[in-house]
């Protein structure tokens, strides 16, 4: 596993309204500390860090709408922000695409050169994986790794319904196999990460 000098993790929607019960159960528990210590590897190597945060439209009754607590960062992210060494960009976005948020994502990691992108935080199939489509759509080399994020069971129609392990094993399954992403584990990134870092 590859990750390049200045690859920039993109850290999606790591807020406190996902801890409320309105969206169901979830899975991966593991998240928060993969995601926590992606981000700190990242701001000890100097590399970009993109945090991305979900503003719900005016009226919405979402946990994620703005002027409410939910909209804010978990603790741990809102923690870690300006203490890297590397370039940090703040996103907001009202839809899945961190890439229809403002400022540009594109023109910024095109502005910065960086050609890959590792994407972590809530949720696994909503705009975690949107956001992986997207950007392997616009020629970045994608890198998902499942277990820095999670995501919550979901019904469907004609009586569907499929609980939060399978609803990631599905994004993991159409983002490599459709090879929009090269779908990983956190161990993999953070030795990609390491290698060659004094």
């Amino acid at each position: 596993m590859e990750i390049a000098e200045n690859a920039a993790l993109v850290v999606i929607d790591v807020q406190k309204g996902f801890e409320e019960e309105f969206w169901g159960k979830r899975n991966n528990p593991a998240a928060e500390e993969n995601i926590a210590a992606l981000i700190d590897l990242w701001q000890e190597t100097g590399r970009p860090v993109v945090f991305v945060r979900h503003d719900s439209v005016e009226g919405s009754q979402s946990p994620l709408r703005t002027g409410y607590v939910g909209n804010d960062f978990k603790d741990f992210v809102e923690e870690r922000r300006g203490k890297g060494a590397g370039p940090e960009l703040l996103v907001t976005k009202s839809v899945n695409s961190a890439f229809y948020g403002e400022p540009s994502l594109q023109e910024w990691l095109t502005g910065q050169d960086i050609a890959q992108i590792v994407i972590v935080g809530i949720q696994t199939n909503m705009c975690n994986e949107t956001t992986a489509r997207m950007g392997g759509n616009l020629g970045f080399d994608v890198v998902f790794p499942l277990d820095a994020m999670h995501t919550f069971d979901l019904e469907g129609p004609f009586g569907w319904s499929r609980s939060a392990d399978e609803l990631a094993q599905a994004t993991a399954v159409s983002l490599h196999g459709g090879l929009f992403a090269k779908v990983v584990s956190t161990e993999e990134v953070v030795k990609g990460a390491s290698a060659g870092v004094r």
